[in-house]
């Protein structure tokens, strides 16, 4: 039974490989002997401080070794990890704590006055000893006991916390659909500790006896030469968010060329950019993987080939072992190949459901309609449909939940995030543009004198920055139809009509200004810029703006800080600034 938990796996991989490498940052490599020690260590100390079966832990730790051991201290403890990841915006990380009531905080000892008033009790955490008393009474650990809290995005305006148990993620990292690691791979860690991601990147990794090697987070390193990072510290496969690998492949076909094995999921995986990156130097394997948190990162996968690239769209794929995919109509009958339909999943990856939030656990978590196969299916609000041989096709969403930049957002929470200004008694916010091109837009009602850039300052604070909007267009209502309802055409229109001023073109004066409207033109999509213009009011994000920093070098020949890129968002002041650091004067 416990070969069926995580620490029952981790164990496992200890006994087989224990001198090998298991996780390692700029800092420090701990071996498995050594992390399985050090979390021994933590375990004991949370059982002192309380910590038993399936209470919840909160762990607020910068990404490094120190969070590998935490975490498995967390479970050998018997509790269940909420990761936060640092970056996120002190509003959001509040909520993530109290809403998964966690019991205890496990931080660095500097940060917990940042949490003294969400009255939990805090641990300061540092880099454990490999030496001192443990505990060797244990704690049993059981395959359905809960082993992760991770949040999504919520309809409600509150982030949902989804409960993954062990088997859970057991399942999804020794999976044999899913290609397998080697135990001399190094696996490149990027992910937010709290996106789904996480869990190939670690629980994958120790399946397999690989090192897991901690990397800077992704806008760090796209910031930086993907490739050199790769070749440096010596990383043969990943899980990339889908967008990330839409964007660097655009830049640098090459960038992924030191892996054997690139899997990318998230989002829809662009064919031009497999195309390219198997047109180049990347000689290992590509996968494409689908599949909500609420199956425990992914229920189907797609080996990449260039007879596949070259279709129109990438498939999703065929499921996992022991995992079932319905492709189901409104009625819940088997839509005939080719109809689409709403996907539903069932298998060992579906998780427990929300804390919580009973009613929306029975709505999203269904009992099946079929005898055979799994009897409870998760309708994920995705539709798909069959090809020709079998094999799934992804054709979006069937809600009001849309994917940003990889990321599932519910608009509902956004549009609640906004209204919590006192100057903003209504919102509405819509997902625009396709693809790599998708953003938020939302239209607001503002009192008071305040701004679009000011209520947008507001939000930064309050979301993670692919929630935010891209633009804010001010109205002195929102529109209703005759049943009282937002009136999406007049919305839509008004959306036009915001473009349409946006068009009002002023044209560049001086070769950077240029040069400068090209790059925007190019990365945003559109057909020309203007002085005048603001990058983020013409849909542009925080990777883009990476990517616009990278081209300004590259093109421009000019390294300047990624910071004046993004303190000057209008384009007259960006080429200023550029022009400044090129004269030796803004450095």
């Amino acid at each position: 039974m416990t070969s069926c938990t995580l620490t029952g796996l981790f164990a496992r991989t200890v006994d087989t490989f224990p001198d090998r490498p298991a996780v390692s940052d700029d800092n420090e490599t701990l071996t498995y002997t050594e992390l399985d020690r050090r979390s021994d260590l933590l375990a004991s100390t949370l059982r002192e401080r309380g910590v038993g079966h399936e209470d919840r832990v909160g762990l607020y730790l910068d990404r490094s070794v120190d969070v590998f051991v935490a975490i498995l201290g967390i479970l050998k403890a018997g509790g269940c990890y909420v990761a936060v990841d640092t970056r996120y915006p002190d509003a959001r990380r509040d909520q993530m704590l109290t809403g998964g009531e966690a019991k205890l905080v496990i931080t660095r000892p500097e940060w917990l006055d940042r949490l003294a008033h969400l009255g939990v009790d805090g641990f300061g955490f540092r880099s454990v000893p490999s030496t001192g008393p443990v505990d060797a009474s244990g704690t049993e650990i059981v395959p359905d006991q809960a082993a992760s809290l991770l949040f999504t995005s919520g309809s409600s305006g509150e982030p949902k916390a989804i409960i993954l148990e062990h088997r859970n993620l057991v399942s999804f990292a020794g999976n044999p659909a899913l290609p397998a690691l080697h135990e001399n791979d190094r696996v490149g860690q990027i992910s937010s500790l709290s996106f789904d991601a996480f869990h190939f990147e670690i629980w994958t990794t120790f399946r397999y006896g690989a090192e897991v090697t901690v990397l800077p987070a992704v806008p760090d390193l796209l910031a930086a030469d993907f490739q050199r990072e790769m070749r440096r510290r010596r990383i043969s496969a990943m899980l990339v968010p889908t967008m990330v690998v839409n964007h660097v492949v655009r830049e640098d076909r090459d960038a992924f060329a030191p892996l054997r094995l690139l899997q990318a999921g998230g989002d829809v995986l662009l064919p031009s950019a497999c195309r390219e990156l198997l047109r180049g130097a990347f000689t290992g394997e590509l996968y494409n993987l689908y599949g909500p948190a609420e199956i425990t990162t992914a229920c189907t996968a797609q080996l990449v080939t260039e007879e596949i690239a070259a279709r129109d769209a990438i498939p999703i794929g065929r499921p996992l072992d022991g995992v079932t995919v319905h492709v189901l109509t409104s009625d819940l009958r088997p839509a005939a190949p080719g109809e689409i339909g709403e996907l539903y999943v069932g298998g060992p990856g579906v998780a427990r459901g929300y804390l919580g939030r009973q009613e929306l656990t029975a709505e999203r978590f269904v009992v099946s309609p079929f005898p055979d196969g799994p009897q409870r299916l998760y309708r994920t609000g995705d539709l798909g449909r069959r090809g020709p041989d079998g094999v799934l096709e992804f054709a979006g969403r069937a809600d009001s939940q849309v994917k940003v930049r990889g990321y599932r957002v519910e608009l509902g929470e956004v549009e609640r995030a906004l209204c919590r200004h006192p100057d903003v008694p209504e919102a509405v916010v819509l997902a625009s543009g396709e693809g790599d091109g998708r953003h938020l837009v939302a239209f607001v009602v503002l009192d008071g004198g305040l701004t679009p850039r000011r209520l947008r300052e507001y939000v930064e604070a309050e979301l993670p920055d692919f929630m935010v909007p891209s633009h804010f267009v001010t109205l002195p209502g929102i529109p209703a139809n005759e049943h009282g309802k937002r009136d999406q055409e007049a919305l839509a229109a008004l959306l036009a009509e915001h473009r349409a001023r946006q068009d009002a073109y002023r044209e560049p004066i001086n070769a950077t200004e240029r040069a400068i409207a090209l790059l925007w033109a190019d990365l945003l999509g559109v057909e020309r810029a203007g002085r005048n213009d603001d990058f983020f009011e013409l849909g542009g994000h925080s990777l883009l703006a990476f990517r616009l920093h990278g081209r300004i070098r590259r093109d421009l020949g000019v390294d300047v800080p990624h910071s004046l890129v993004l303190r000057n968002t209008v384009l007259a002041d960006l080429a200023a600034a550029v022009d400044e650091v090129r004269d030796g004067g803004l450095l």
